[in-house]
């Protein structure tokens, strides 16, 4: 017991890199803690796997199919992590969770709904009404978080961005413009003109987190987002994927498969489109296996879009030479 013991320490504390993929949950005494002495802990921060101690063989040809899948994806040109996260907080749908440190429960944090709108450099707009309890806690303390999920989230493979940082009320020769960027976003906001609602900003951004979807995640730095610019397409780009979704589905599916050969998908939804390709949430059952599977691959386009007249040529394009090569 003390050797399993010791080992699950070291495991938690990252001294011990290689070792089974599940080890049982086992009393551990720590001292940098907030957990009482005698919790049990699961290791982390590793992912636990639990199996049969059987190993499956994965057959050839299915992993041929993910490593030709894998070059592809690595190749396959982003937006890149800034571009992408300013583009999300810019074209949400213009509401988020907000993290405060509690003023009535001090040590708590408080989480709060809110609507928002980003100014021209990003930085989160809101309007609070005086007597609301994220209102009192950021007069107490500015500090807090922002979470923002993607227009389409539905799940984890959805991207999503959490803003950490200042909020402070918004001067008073500037409200004008901030009243302006939220009623862009939220036009039935009536409250806008409330006698004792107040305007803040997040003026000072201290840390952005970034998680695109499974495999996926990193961090900006705040100036790498100030200096970003939303991808236009992308404005745009959510009616594209409905239609696509909605009529065309069966040219997706083509349009996966003649870019990863071999990779046959039942179910192809769009969850995105920019200047430089779309993101498809693919259904599929794996060789050898009856169990259907999801994930979210990124289908660049030829080439860069730059209005949006060209986003239909180049989707028809990809769809002719699709079925040209299925011909063959």
């Amino acid at each position: 017991m003390k050797l399993v013991n010791a080992l699950s320490t070291l495991l938690a504390v990252g001294i011990v890199k290689s070792a089974t993929a599940f080890v049982p949950p086992t009393t551990v005494t720590t001292a940098r803690s907030f957990l009482p002495v005698d919790t049990q802990l699961y290791n982390a921060p590793r992912h636990d796997v639990r199996s049969d101690g059987v190993a499956k063989e994965m057959d050839p040809e299915e992993m041929k199919l993910q490593a030709a899948l894998a070059e592809h994806q690595q190749n396959a040109p982003k937006l890149g992590f800034p571009t992408d996260v300013r583009t999300l907080v810019q074209y949400n749908h213009g509401f988020a969770v907000m993290s405060t440190n509690s003023k009535a429960n001090p040590g708590f944090p408080g989480g709060s709904v809110v609507g928002f709108a980003p100014d021209e450099l990003g930085r989160p707009l809101f309007i609070f009404s005086g007597m609301s309890t994220h209102t009192q806690d950021l007069l107490a303390d500015p500090r807090c978080s922002v979470t923002i999920a993607s227009k389409e989230f539905k799940g984890a493979a959805d991207g999503r961005v959490n803003l950490m940082g200042k909020v402070s009320l918004v001067p008073q020769e500037e409200r004008d413009a901030a009243k302006a960027a939220y009623l862009a976003k939220h036009p039935g906001a009536f409250w806008v003109d409330f006698g004792d609602f107040n305007w803040f900003r997040m003026d000072e951004i201290t840390d952005v987190r970034f998680v695109g979807g499974f495999a996926r995640a990193g961090s900006v730095t705040p100036e790498e987002y100030t200096n970003a610019k939303p991808d236009p397409v992308s404005a745009f780009g959510a009616a594209i994927a409905s239609h696509m979704n909605d009529d065309h589905m069966d040219s997706t599916i083509a349009m996966v498969a003649h870019a990863i050969p071999g990779l046959e998908v039942s179910e192809a939804v769009i969850t995105s489109v920019d200047s430089l390709g779309m993101y498809i949430k693919c259904t599929r059952t794996p060789r050898a296996s009856d169990q259907p599977q999801q994930f979210k691959i990124r289908l660049p386009f030829p080439r860069k879009i730059e209005e949006r007249k060209d986003v239909k040529d180049v989707i028809v394009e990809m769809t002719r030479a699709a079925a040209a090569a299925s011909s063959e």
